[in-house]
């Protein structure tokens, strides 16, 4: 079984709901997500922020955080979490930041940097990922990253 299938099936039984504010992966976690039939049970909405003006606009995030932390931060991440949670009353929010490449690197916060956010009742966990290959490949590695958070979170593994 797919990794959402799983997570579709645990959502359904315990009756959550779920939206994601997506950066570098595009809306790949939105559509793996909604690719499971039945998904409109708990899948609320997806937005894809890639631009900074974005992430405020619509999730709220502060630019003084965006320009002191930078998009690709644990702030910006926990920031954008919250904001979709907000957004749309849903249980659950989650979020994904950071540089796919092959461009854009830092030393700091070289390509394959990636910020994921879970934002729920019980407060924000984040999470820094340090990824490497093809920008397709860290796209699809942070979303199976992502699918293994939420699943850690709702297994009450992160609190």
């Amino acid at each position: 079984m797919k990794q959402e299938e799983i997570l579709g099936r645990v959502l359904t039984e315990r009756s959550l709901k779920i939206a994601v504010a997506e950066s570098c992966t595009g809306g790949l976690i939105a559509n793996r997500i909604t690719d499971i039939d039945g998904a409109s049970n708990y899948f609320d909405a997806g937005l894809v922020t890639y631009s900074n003006e974005a992430k405020t606009r619509f999730l709220g995030v502060p630019e003084d955080i965006i320009r002191e932390k930078g998009a690709v931060s644990s702030e910006v991440a926990m920031l954008m979490a919250e904001g979709v949670r907000a957004k749309t009353g849903v249980d659950i929010g989650v979020s994904s930041t950071g540089i796919a490449g092959p461009t854009g690197g830092t030393k700091e916060k070289p390509v394959g940097t990636v910020f994921i956010a879970i934002s729920s009742k019980e407060g924000t966990f984040v999470r820094r990922l340090s990824l490497k290959g093809t920008r397709m490949e860290i796209k699809k590695q942070t979303s199976d990253e992502v699918l293994k958070f939420i699943e850690d979170y709702i297994e009450g593994r992160l609190r």
